[in-house]
């Protein structure tokens, strides 16, 4: 696992509702400083990261139905396109857990491809929020974001209960195969445990402690 993997791998967030200009500049300029694969915005800033970052390296991620999924399926489709206009490389989307937990796999899977059609061919993640999901619900998630063309699975949103774990992107790897990337997000603030998750199956690491895992820590004298 060297530096150079972990530093790619890593999608430094911010999505809390407080963050201001200022803040998102400072995302993007820790991004470019330590060779981060991408930051991961809400929509409103992706014109601010599109232009501070221009094509230097970070990729620009944002968010679609977010936190909750449970938007209108329209609405969903309009804030992707919105967010790809505007330069975003990649949609982050929270699946639509009013419709998986209801049992209606075909809403699930339509409001997933809306999504995918939207980002005109940038990779979409679909959120499927492990945390309040059972095992076998994790293995029927996984694969409806596959039927629906999703690129990425991911684990949390880092706002519903749950956060990433090493059995789960084992689990999440196992129900999609190997064509399909994996990002792990969630409580992940060290590097040592950014390294666990990559190793058991992980692609991208998604974490608002970006910088922290990928900065060795200084060895103490003595």
């Amino acid at each position: 696992m060297t530096d150079d993997r972990l530093a790619k791998a890593v999608e430094h967030t911010l999505l809390a509702s407080t963050a201001n200009g200022e803040d998102i500049d400072r995302l993007c300029d820790n991004a470019l400083e330590h060779g981060l694969g991408a930051v991961c915005v809400n929509p409103i800033w992706v014109t601010r990261c599109r232009s501070r970052l221009g094509s230097r390296g970070p990729r620009v991620v944002s968010v679609v139905g977010f936190p909750l999924g449970a938007s209108d399926t329209e609405v969903k489709r309009l804030e992707c396109a919105r967010a790809i206009h505007h330069g975003a490389d990649e949609i982050d989307m929270v699946i639509a857990l009013w419709a998986f937990k209801s049992s209606d796999y075909v809403a699930t899977v339509d409001d997933i491809r809306a999504v995918v059609e939207a980002a005109e061919d940038r990779p979409v993640k679909v959120i499927l929020e492990t945390g309040v999901l059972s095992d076998d619900e994790k293995r029927r998630a996984a694969k409806l974001a596959v039927e629906g063309g999703a690129r990425y699975v991911k684990t949390c949103s880092g706002f519903a209960k749950g956060e990433a774990t090493v059995a789960d992107v084992q689990l999440l790897r196992t129900a999609v195969g190997p064509g399909i990337g994996i990002k792990a997000s969630g409580g992940i603030r060290d590097r040592s445990f950014a390294k666990e998750l990559l190793l058991a199956g992980a692609d991208r690491i998604g974490s608002s402690s970006g910088v922290a895992l990928v900065v060795r820590p200084r060895r103490k004298d003595g």
